[in-house]
């Protein structure tokens, strides 16, 4: 994969392009065929303005979202969705056609073999991995660019950035990614900190309900973007001092976001200091993946196996 540089400030989102693109078929269905099905072609403009780009995408959403785009009425809306359909053929499959779409899943290697190996080959596009803990970070690109005989002119090219301030700001850069991805084939979304601007956003118990829920809708996108475009989303986050842990409890941290980021991520990853510049990697949660550790290193030169 690309190599990336993570920061702590928060409000960071990093796309990575694969290192190699092969030729593989679209994942996804592309908004302009609609106009093939009888759709007129402003009223695809209209969606595209809107950042669907993708039939994928459009029924990612709700008919009453849908009427909000200005000149839609609910008659196009539904006429839209019924084309969409159409193209895609959505619907129940058997589990021999989704053990068949499952292989479309890419793996993306860490770099480190003892920690793709407890990731089941590394970190899989199609669903939202999460990265909690103290840890430490590879310093520079280039370096690591050049432990992997890459051109760092060309891995500095295939990685493109952006810094929310809000987490509106944040929101509506995930909404511009999709005619990014849509034109070209990403496979690594980063979002640095994920929580951090709603903890500065919103304050107080008063506003918890309604930071939850924005946070909730942040996350929902960011499942549709790794479902539509066949994407890996990395997002690091947060703790938080746990006071109920106890006296008995070693370590009395747990990640931020509560159950609404508990739910979204898929597999959730906890990361602690070891001896020198060694990290252990624990699985916290995650649906197929076995209890287990991993030992690595930060270097200069990205995560490598760990040292004695």
């Amino acid at each position: 994969m690309a190599p990336s540089r993570h920061a702590d400030e928060g409000g960071q989102l990093q796309l990575m392009e694969p290192d190699r693109v092969e030729e593989e078929e679209e994942c996804f269905e592309s908004i302009d065929k609609l106009i093939s099905q009888g759709i007129n072609a402003g009223d695809v403009k209209k969606l595209q303005d809107a950042g669907i780009y993708t039939c994928n995408g459009l029924m990612m959403h709700t008919k009453k979202s849908l009427t909000g785009i200005k000149g839609l009425s609910e008659a196009k809306v539904d006429k839209i969705c019924e084309a969409a359909e159409k193209l895609l053929s959505q619907g129940f499959m058997t589990g021999s056609d989704l053990l068949l779409k499952r292989k479309s899943v890419v793996r993306i290697t860490t770099g480190s073999q003892a920690l793709d190996e407890l990731l089941g080959g590394g970190i899989e596009t199609l669903c939202i991995t999460e990265a909690f803990g103290e840890f430490r970070r590879p310093e520079r690109i280039v370096p690591i660019a050049e432990r992997f005989g890459m051109d760092a002119n060309a891995v500095l090219d295939n990685i493109i950035y952006a810094r929310a301030y809000t987490y509106e700001h944040q929101y509506n850069l995930l909404l511009g990614l999709a005619a990014k991805m849509a034109e070209e084939p990403f496979r690594l979304l980063i979002v640095d900190s994920v929580i951090a601007l709603f903890r500065v956003d919103f304050s107080g118990r008063g506003e918890l309900a309604e930071r939850q829920q924005k946070l909730a809708q942040m996350l929902s996108r960011l499942t549709k973007i790794a479902e539509e475009f066949n994407v890996a989303v990395y997002i690091t986050n947060q703790v938080i001092a746990d006071p109920g842990g106890g006296m008995f409890i070693t370590d009395p941290k747990k990640p931020a976001g509560g159950h609404v980021l508990a739910h979204a991520a898929t597999i959730r990853l906890m990361l602690r200091k070891g001896k020198g510049e060694q990290r252990v990697c624990k699985i916290f949660d995650a649906p197929n993946l076995p209890e287990g550790e991993a030992v690595f290193q930060v270097t200069s030169g990205g995560i490598m196996d760990a040292k004695d």
